[in-house]
């Protein structure tokens, strides 16, 4: 399996709270649902390990693809679509980096 990882910073004048909430009614259980998607998880950045330093990125996704190919297809929906479409307006510059296990 492929793994996803999408390292990000909430754009200026993006409150946390409203991102919050869309990913928790929509972002996760839409993309989740996909049948290409094994398991997809958001994550709230909370330090530098061992500092008191910010982490780099505020939020990571962390997406388990079964298949990438159906990922490309079901990307392709228009709900999907919707989703990707608010992502954008909250999301500042996301990073996509495909992974695989060793």
């Amino acid at each position: 399996m492929t793994t996803l990882i999408v390292l990000f910073n909430l754009k200026p004048g993006v409150s946390a709270a409203d991102y919050e909430a869309w990913a928790r009614a929509t972002d996760l259980p839409t993309a989740g649902a996909l049948p290409s998607v094994e398991k997809f998880e958001v994550l709230k950045s909370q330090s530098v390990l061992g500092s008191a330093a910010a982490a780099p990125y505020q939020y990571i996704e962390r997406i388990v693809v079964r298949d990438m190919q159906q990922l490309g297809a079901d990307i392709g929906t228009p709900a999907m679509q919707d989703v990707a479409a608010a992502f954008q307006t909250f999301a500042d510059n996301p990073v996509f980096i495909v992974t695989e296990a060793l």
